[in-house]
C-alpha cells in the first residue's frame, strides 16, 4: 500500500514536471519574446535540447509506470 502511494506521488511528480517543462519551451519558442533558433547561441540551443530530452524521458517513465500497473 505504501509503494502505490510512492508510486503515484512520483506519477504526479512526473505530470508536473512535464507541464512546466513544457511550457517553458513553448514560451522559448512560440512566446512573445521567442528564441530565434537561427540567430540562437549554441549555449540556448544545448539548453532547449536537454530540456526537450528530458522532458521526453519523463513521459516515457510515466508511460512505463502506467504500463507497469504501478498506479491505481
Amino acid at each position: 500500500m505504501r509503494s502505490q502511494q510512492f508510486s503515484e506521488g512520483v506519477f504526479v511528480f512526473l505530470m508536473l514536471g512535464i507541464a512546466v517543462f513544457s511550457g517553458i519551451v513553448f514560451v522559448l519558442g512560440f512566446g512573445k519574446s521567442r528564441i530565434r533558433f537561427k540567430g540562437a547561441r549554441m549555449g540556448e540551443l544545448a539548453i532547449i535540447g536537454v530540456i526537450i530530452i528530458g522532458i521526453i524521458a519523463a513521459v516515457i517513465m510515466a508511460a512505463m509506470q502506467m504500463l507497469g500497473g504501478y498506479l491505481f
